[in-house]
Order: structure tokens, then C-alpha cells, then sequence
């Protein structure tokens, strides 16, 4: 079955957006760049809101002879790879996009069904907010900066909900990063 990860990068205090909205704070260095980079080659498809599509769409039109190979790179892998978006103001999407048909369940259901490689990732705080209440989560993959923000957008959703966690890998980056991969710990089903 396909796993479904939600990965962001955070600041130190546990926000995505600081409170003016902006995100210039977790701008990757190369070393970060090429983690992402690596870490969306595991990917079959993107799940993400509207504000994240939006930002997004810098890379559908961004003139490659603007951008140097490693956001060449990363545009080649991140313009074909197929993406749902949760909207109930968008119309419609460009690239290779879809507006979600149903609900968040169930087109999680619908694309862990499906053949096909590679897992599930989810952007966005809302949307992750979400799944996570639904218990559809199945790792957390945080790029934590050396930054505090003192607010803005929660990286977790506030619920009242407990979920355990396993560390399943660490790594820290030259530039203080530091990437944390949980796994979601699961009852076993008798």
C-alpha cells in the first residue's frame, strides 16, 4: 500500500509561515535543495490546498534559462509528477493537475488503491490538518530551521487527538537544518 507522508520544512517554534504569510526564512541552501530534490523523486503523486498550488505554479512558468541546473532539476521532476488540489474556489488547475472529485478520504482510498509506484505526500497545513484528524498519515518528514517565528501557520494541527511516533531517520545539514522522519506507530489489527 502507499504511504502517505506530510513534509514541510518548519520553524524551530513549529510554524510553516511566519505571521506576515512570508516562507523567505526556510529558503533551502543546495545542500537542503538537492534533499527535497531527492526526497520528490520517491513521489507519485502531490496532494495539496489552493494556496500551496498557487505558490506552486512559480515552477510551471518559470523560464529555465533563469534557473540554474539544480532548480532545472527540480522542475523537471516536480512538472510532470501528478497533483491533486483541494479547492472550493478554483475552477480549474493547469499542468498536470486535478481538481479533487471527492473528499480527502477518499481519494486517498482511491490512490492507494491504484497501481503504481511511489508514495503520497501532502503540502499544505490545512489540508495535512486534515488527514491527520482522519488518521491517513502515515509519516512526518520535518525540515526543522534555526529560526523562531513567534507565530503564523502551525506546521501540526491542533487536535485533540494522540498519535505515537517512531524516529526513523535523522540528519543534520550544514546550514543547522535538521530533517526528522517519523514513522505514524500503528496498533496491530488482530
Amino acid at each position: 500500500m502507499r504511504s502517505v507522508t506530510y513534509s514541510m520544512g518548519v520553524s524551530l517554534d513549529g510554524y510553516i509561515v511566519d505571521p506576515q504569510g512570508s516562507l523567505d526564512w526556510g529558503a533551502p541552501d543546495p545542500e537542503v535543495f538537492r534533499f527535497v530534490t531527492d526526497e520528490t523523486r520517491e513521489l507519485g503523486v502531490h496532494l495539496m490546498g489552493r494556496r500551496l498550488y498557487e505558490t506552486m505554479l512559480y515552477w510551471e512558468d518559470a523560464d529555465p534559462g533563469a534557473l540554474d541546473a539544480s532548480e532545472r532539476e527540480w522542475a523537471a521532476l516536480w512538472n510532470p509528477l501528478p497533483k491533486v488540489v483541494f479547492s472550493t474556489t478554483l475552477g480549474s488547475v493547469r499542468g498536470n493537475a486535478r481538481l479533487a472529485s471527492g473528499g480527502l478520504a477518499q481519494e486517498i482510498e482511491r490512490l492507494r488503491a491504484e497501481p503504481g509506484e511511489g508514495g503520497i505526500a501532502i503540502g499544505g497545513a490545512t489540508l495535512a490538518a486534515e488527514a491527520a484528524s482522519l488518521g491517513l498519515i502515515d509519516e512526518y518528514r520535518t525540515r526543522v530551521h534555526p529560526v523562531l517565528l513567534g507565530g503564523g501557520i502551525p506546521f501540526f494541527p491542533r487536535s485533540e487527538r494522540r498519535v505515537d511516533l517512531e524516529l526513523a531517520e535523522n540528519r543534520t545539514f550544514a546550514s543547522g537544518v535538521l530533517y526528522l522522519r517519523y514513522r505514524v506507530k500503528r496498533e496491530a489489527s488482530h
